[in-house]
């Protein structure tokens, strides 16, 4: 039995359609208590999953709205167990005062996450599916919502569950030759499952290598705008925000640490570092603004090298574009194209050069079908994608266990041994489906949803 649980499920801010949702055995019974259906009937008698009309109560017994009313009935709803979703007119004060007169029937509050909490623990969803809710509900690009929206309906877990289940076929027939020795079982040998280990190792790599793709979906590139003081990276970031994020003077040296600004550029999030200028410098702050834009070149996905077309390159441009090309993705922005080039494209030894003005927003469609093609995944953004770390620290784990198994197995390890390495990465892959997840991991998890999902 479980008690009744009571969220608005659609935030606090005024819309036109606002949802109480409620879970738990007996919620119909509390539902009931402070809606009346206009039909006349039973809330409990209501059909499933149809909308039917009919007033809220406060918890004095006003009416506060007409609005409709969905039971779905365990175990065919989102908790597994029997849900009441009000949905009202979207007022805070409709909600806040529906959801009042619900606890006074009976109902307490959900806390962050309980609804999907509920599912996962009723066998509704795994934790693959369970984590990848919040990443729907957070995505911020097309890709980064089909990708999550694949993980909610069980890519994710369809690609580990025959991983998992090789594995547990290669342990079983271990375990019962071993305790069964006077059965009649084919005989256990290792070599013989040489090939499901290299083969699942494959697929665990694979899932692992995607988390770089996955990390840029779901974070945005981490794009570090440098260059020497006054060439116009702050007002290039200002240009890509559409509004005017950074303080722009001619005095050199005005941004004296690193400034942030996500931005959707073409289909790319982009997460814009405006950095201090880079230059030798006797004033301490902006000394330390200096180091801090070394360590955000370090740090990005992406390097912007923006430099004053205008005029002519300087010690302090070749020193950054040396720092610049140490990256693995840079590209060189020759800003000020309004005023003339003094620049030759074959001066910067970028792979891709392209003349911009900040000012009038010249270059910056180039710029997004570059960044656009330099970051496009390889691995279509179907579910297929490790976006969240906790799981890829723990394929990355399932992956290194089948590898010690796989050179113990070479090394002539006895059976035992090597499915030591095995049930190792069994173990790994539990965390990710929710099969051996601590229950301290899975509290953790559902802390980063919304009350009310």
């Amino acid at each position: 039995m479980s008690d009744v649980i009571a969220a608005v499920s659609t935030g606090n801010q005024v819309s036109a359609i606002g949802i109480i949702r409620l879970s738990g055995d007996g919620c119909i019974d509390v539902a009931g208590k402070v809606f009346t259906l206009n039909n006349g009937a039973s809330l409990g008698t209501v059909p499933q999953r149809k909308l039917m009309l009919g007033q809220l109560h406060d918890k004095d017994g006003r009416v506060i709205d007409q609005c409709m009313v969905v039971c779905s009935r365990a175990p065919h709803s989102y908790t597994g167990e029997d849900t009441v979703e009000f949905h009202c007119h979207g007022s805070p004060a409709v909600l806040a005062s529906g959801l009042g007169a619900l606890y006074a029937a009976g109902a307490r509050p959900a806390t962050r996450g309980e609804f999907t909490k509920r599912a996962f623990l009723n066998g509704q969803l795994d934790l693959t599916q369970a984590e990848a809710v919040i990443d729907l509900i957070e995505a911020e690009t097309a890709d980064a919502a089909a990708n999550a929206a694949g993980q909610v309906g069980g890519v994710l877990q369809k690609k580990l569950a025959p991983v998992y289940d090789d594995l547990t076929n290669l342990c079983s027939h271990f375990h019962a030759v071993l305790d069964y020795p006077d059965e009649d079982i084919e005989d256990f040998g290792l070599a013989a499952y040489e090939g499901t280990l290299k083969r699942n190792a494959k697929v665990l790599y694979a899932l692992a290598q995607s988390y770089g793709q996955g990390r840029i979906l779901r974070q945005g590139v981490a794009a570090a705008i440098v260059g020497r003081p006054n060439v116009g990276k702050s007002s290039l970031l200002n240009a890509l925000a559409g509004y005017d994020r950074v303080i722009v003077t001619d005095i050199p040296g005005t941004t004296r640490d690193t400034v942030e600004e996500t931005v959707m550029l073409g289909a790319t999030r982009l997460r814009l570092i405006d950095t201090a200028g880079i230059r030798e410098t006797t004033d301490t702050v902006e000394a330390i603004g200096v180091e801090r834009s070394k360590k955000a070149v370090e740090d990005a996905d992406l390097v912007l090298f923006v430099c004053d077309g205008s005029s002519a390159l300087t010690s302090e441009d070749e020193a950054i574009i040396d720092l610049c090309l140490e990256h693995e993705h840079a590209i060189a922005l020759m800003n000020k194209s309004d005023l003339g080039q003094q620049v030759s494209p074959s001066e910067l030894p970028f792979m891709a050069v392209i003349p911009v003005c900040a000012k009038t927003g010249e270059g910056l469609d180039r710029l997004a079908d570059m960044v656009d093609a330099m970051f496009e995944g390889e691995t279509p953004c179907d579910g297929s994608i490790l976006t969240n770390a906790r799981q890829y620290d723990a394929i990355r784990r399932a992956y290194e266990a089948l590898l010690r198994a796989l050179q113990g197995l070479k090394l002539g390890q006895t059976p035992d041994a090597v499915l030591t390495d095995v049930e190792e990465a069994m173990e790994a892959m539990g965390e990710v489906t929710g099969a051996t997840v601590r229950e301290d991991i899975t509290a953790r998890i559902f802390e980063r949803f919304c009350v009310g999902k």
